[in-house]
Order: C-alpha cells, then structure tokens, then sequence
C-alpha cells in the first residue's frame, strides 16, 4: 500500500499532508469527518490511516501495504479495525451497538481501536446519538472516521466534536470511470461534464433522456452548418419538445456548448473529448471552420445561456441563437 499512499498524496495533497504532520507529531484527532465528492478516496484514505497505526514495517508515516496487519486491514478482516456500512437506506442504532459491544470485548489488549462510518451522513437519529455517546465517552483509545458527500446531514455536535478534512473534486478522469462503472458508457463524458456533488444522482436517472438530448445535439449542429432550413422544424418539433422547461434547456445549451468545444479541441489536436465517438465528424467540422469561427459560435451558445437566466421566451431564444449560428455572427 506504499504506492497507494504516495497516488493518494499526489490525489490529495492537502489532506495528506495535514495526516502525515498529524502522525508525525503523534497528534492525531480522536474523530475526524472526511468530506468530499462521489468519486474521491475517502474510504482509501481512512484505510492507509488506520494501516499507518498498525503497520509492523512503517516508514516514516508509510505503512508497507505489505505485512500481515496491512493486509488484514485492506481486506477488512483486523479485529482492531471496523467498517459499518448502511443497512439498506440506513445506519441503524443496533449497528452502533455491535460496534461497541465488539470493541469493549478487546479494550483492556488493544492499543487503538479505529472505526470507519461509510455513508454516515445516512445515520438515523438513534444511531447518531449512540456515535455521538461513544466519541464522547470511549472505553479505550479509539480513532473514529466518518465518511460522508453530505455534511449538512450529520449531528452539529458530531461535527464539533471532529475534525473535518475536506477532499478536493475528483479528476475529470476519475468522474468519468466512475459514471462507466455505473452503466453510462456512451455518455459518461458528458455525464462527467455536467455533475456537481448535488447533480449527481438526477443525472443519472435522466441517463436516458440525456442520451436523446445528446442526439438532438449532434443533428442540429449538422442542420446548423450545413444551413439547412430543416433546423427550425427540428428545433419545434424535437428540440423545444425535448427540452422543455428552463432548466432542462439549460442542460440543451451546455451540451451544445460542449460540442463547439470538442470541435477547436480537435483542431488543436486534442483528444479529451465529450463526444469521443463522434470524433470523425467533428475533425470534418473543424476543418471547415476556423477557429476564430468556433469560438464565435461558443460566445453565441454563452449569451444565450445569459438571455435564458433572464426569463426570454424559450423558443424566440433558440431561434435567435440558431439564426445566428448559421449566419456566423
């Protein structure tokens, strides 16, 4: 777990950093509440601390990753070393109690005792004030960590009684497998684009229609260039039907808005793209525009975003915006 450690210090430099002085200086927190995003390693990160107070060939603040007490952590078996997960939607109070039933067995041979609350923002009322009991009153050295995307959920007493460690964002990259991991190959890119940490999950029960949004995208941009009079017809008839309320029309101009930028990225050689599998088409569309010509066209999708903000009639915007796309003003 040596590596893993150093990919977590080059992920996560500010938390890492304030652990490695934290144990350095033998002042770690007794409670600590890991803050972040879907995507981020809070769980990874709350495993290597707890291998850093239990690994047998430390180095430094290092733990091996290697010898027999790192393993038993990483693959969940330490006596020492507990993880309680939501018992369906929920952490529930009898989960907290096994927790402490299990520790108070081993209290008077355990150095440390640490235990990991995954989802803890989803703790019920009981199960919090029995954590909130236990941090206040441990029968033995313990290290609590509390995982959470959501701290607006969690007891303000818990809260003051712990050191938050806020995660930064996950990568692009790292937003992207995790939305292919959960089944949105084909628009995980634009998926990836779009989320924020209160987004997330509305983006993914929208998968499908966003798919569509995504193929309204991509023919109206071909109506666009090719200045077809069919673009009016398909904005009436699929576009503003699709995208009907402002905030899903929004979501239609930010797809849009990626596409003219997946456009000068391919010409400038790019290959990070939101519409990879349509790369052939928009290689043939840079080419037919210069640069100046694309940017112009993202200057027209922001202002229309701008105009939607301030309540313009939805359908006389989008016929602006397009009437303006294909004259190139």
């Amino acid at each position: 777990m040596k590596i893993m450690w150093h990919q977590l210090k080059e992920e996560q430099p500010v938390v890492m950093r304030m652990l490695e002085k934290s144990i350095e200086k033998n002042r770690l927190a007794h409670a600590y509440v890991f803050e972040g995003e879907a995507g981020t390693p809070k769980k990874e990160v709350a495993l290597v601390l707890a291998q850093s107070q239990f690994c047998s060939e430390l180095n430094g603040v290092v733990p091996c990753g290697m010898c027999a007490e790192c393993r038993r952590i990483e693959h969940g078996n330490h006596p020492d070393v507990l993880m309680i997960d939501p018992d369906g939607a929920t952490i529930k109070k009898h989960q907290v109690e096994e927790l402490q039933k299990q520790f108070s067995y081993k209290s008077m041979e355990a150095r440390l005792q640490v235990y990991i609350v995954n989802e803890a923002d989803k703790m019920t009322a009981s199960a919090a004030n029995s954590i909130l009991k236990f941090l206040e009153d441990p029968e033995s050295p313990t290290l609590a960590i509390l995982l959470t995307e959501n701290t607006q959920f969690i007891l303000e007493t818990i809260l003051s009684r712990s050191q938050k460690l806020s995660f930064s964002p996950p990568s692009l990259s790292t937003r992207i497998a995790l939305y292919e991991e959960k089944g949105t190959k084909e628009i995980a890119p634009l998926l990836a684009r779009l989320s924020n940490p209160f987004r997330e999950k509305d983006l993914l029960d929208m998968s499908d229609w966003i798919v569509q949004g995504r193929s309204l995208v991509i023919q109206l941009v071909q109506e666009v260039e090719k200045k077809s009079p069919q673009v009016l017809f398909t904005l009436q008839e699929k576009w503003l039907a699709h995208f009907k309320d402002r905030e899903e029309l929004e979501l239609g101009l930010d797809l849009l808005l990626f596409w003219y930028r997946d456009c000068l990225a391919v010409k400038h050689g790019q290959a990070d793209l939101a519409y990879p599998d349509q790369e052939t088409l928009l290689k043939n569309m840079a080419l037919q525009l210069s640069e100046s010509a694309i940017a112009m066209r993202m200057q027209q999708v922001l202002e229309a975003k701008r105009w939607l903000l301030a309540h313009v009639n939805s359908q006389l915007l989008m016929e602006r915006l397009l009437l303006r796309l294909q004259e190139g003003l």
